[in-house]
């Protein structure tokens, strides 16, 4: 009778979780996002304890925005280079070493703002490391005709570990102290490392000579330029987090702080998760035979967010354009991720990842720097106008391109 019952409950899972290696990739995936959801909530407050300021707050998170963004282009020549697997597992496996350094500082009170910032950097960069190989890695664990659906699985899954992380970061910041809280995420770093170190997928060293480790970017860099869809829509993702970064961190929660209150902002960040998870859902259904022209066409979805924010009077107006904006993004995103992964070769797939990275975060930090100076002289409503046009406007420019509109799934 239990083999019976053990035999239905395996045919009632989704088809990607059958395969042993796709458990382990997504249980590590998503304990790793539930993690790093928890983990910026807890640094929060532990900066704040120790008497920093905004500023020194905005300094500790740009350290390790800086890091990651100079260290991803290596972590794709390495993905490409060494077993993934192997880089995935010691880097998760040193940032719970690091998280755990930071933990112990900060409960036994000898942390300090410029030692946080400093391990941040460590962590920036162990997490960059391994982050193309972890996106390269999904074909690696099912069969060619399970990639859709894997790719949006595993997609849903990171977004509600990361929405329950940021609760529980709260919960536990408030209950025990940010120091526990980090050591929480120190754990998470620890669970995530043992179920990469249980992969078992096949790694095959390139043959002949390797050029250097820039001579490898720059092999990446001409496979993306190869495909006029992969850098169209790469520069599409700079120019949203250039804006969006700004008006999502800075003028959203005044706007909406001064118009409706301080927890309609929250409220508004919980549909627009809200919006990825049933995006999510959708994509595991949903495979249309053109999924990167749909999913541009939903992309630009994402404007209705700052548009509703400048132009409604009224809250829910806005929720539907942050449920709308977390539905659009999600949507996309699976399927520029599928796309990504069924026509682009396994021996460049890490690098390229790691500049469809670079590409869409390096001018973020800009942003974030701009948005309040310019926002202030322009006035916020027109600012998010212009925010929520540049967003859904290059979106739609993109489907100019042949490639965009004309990119097959086969899967």
């Amino acid at each position: 009778m239990t083999s019976l019952d053990d035999e239905t409950a395996r045919a009632e899972r989704p088809r990607p979780l059958r395969h042993r290696n796709f458990r382990l990739l997504v249980t590590g995936s998503a304990t790793s996002s539930l993690g790093n959801a928890i983990a910026p909530v807890a640094l929060a407050f532990a900066v704040l304890d120790l008497g920093g300021s905004a500023s020194d707050l905005g300094l500790v998170v740009a350290a390790y925005a800086l890091a990651d963004v100079v260290t991803v282009l290596f972590g794709g020549v390495l993905g490409d280079r060494v077993a993934r697997q192997v880089l995935m597992e010691g880097s998760n496996a040193v940032c719970a070493l690091s998280q755990a350094a930071v933990a112990v500082l900060i409960i036994g009170g000898w942390a300090t703002v410029p030692l946080l910032a400093l391990l941040g950097v460590v962590n920036g960069c162990l997490g960059a490391l391994s982050g193309p190989s972890s996106s390269a890695m999904t074909r690696m664990t099912v069969p060619p005709d399970l990639l859709g659906s894997a790719v949006a699985l595993r997609g849903l899954l990171q977004t509600s570990a990361a929405v329950v992380g940021y609760a529980v970061g709260g919960v536990l910041v408030a209950g025990v102290g940010p120091g526990w809280a980090i050591g929480v995420d120190a754990a998470t770093f620890a669970v995530a490392a043992f179920c990469f170190g249980r992969l078992d997928v096949p790694h095959t060293r390139p043959e002949g000579a390797r050029a250097s480790m820039f001579g490898d970017m720059a092999e990446g860099l001409r496979e993306v330029l190869r495909h006029t869809w992969l850098w169209l829509l790469i520069g599409q993702a700079l120019l949203y987090h250039l804006f969006y970064g700004g008006a999502q961190s800075v003028v959203g929660p005044i706007v909406m702080g001064d118009e409706f209150g301080r927890s309609s902002w929250g409220l508004a960040l919980g549909v627009l998760m809200a919006g990825f998870v049933v995006g999510g859902l959708i994509c595991l259904r949903w495979k249309p035979r053109r999924a990167l022209f749909i999913g541009t066409v939903l992309l630009s979805l994402t404007g209705t967010f700052p548009l509703a924010m400048a132009l409604s009077d009224h809250l829910w107006p806005i929720l539907v354009g942050a449920f709308l904006h977390g539905v659009g993004l999600q949507i996309f995103d699976v399927f520029w991720q599928v796309s990504i992964q069924e026509n682009i070769a396994e021996d460049k797939l890490a690098r390229v990842y790691s500049f469809d990275l670079v590409g869409s975060f390096i001018a973020r930090p800009i942003g974030l720097a701009a948005t309040g100076p310019i926002a202030e002289a322009v006035g916020f409503d027109h600012w998010l106008v212009v925010v929520g046009c540049v967003m859904s406007g290059s979106a739609l420019i993109s489907l100019s391109s042949g490639d965009v509109r004309r990119l097959q799934r086969q899967s």
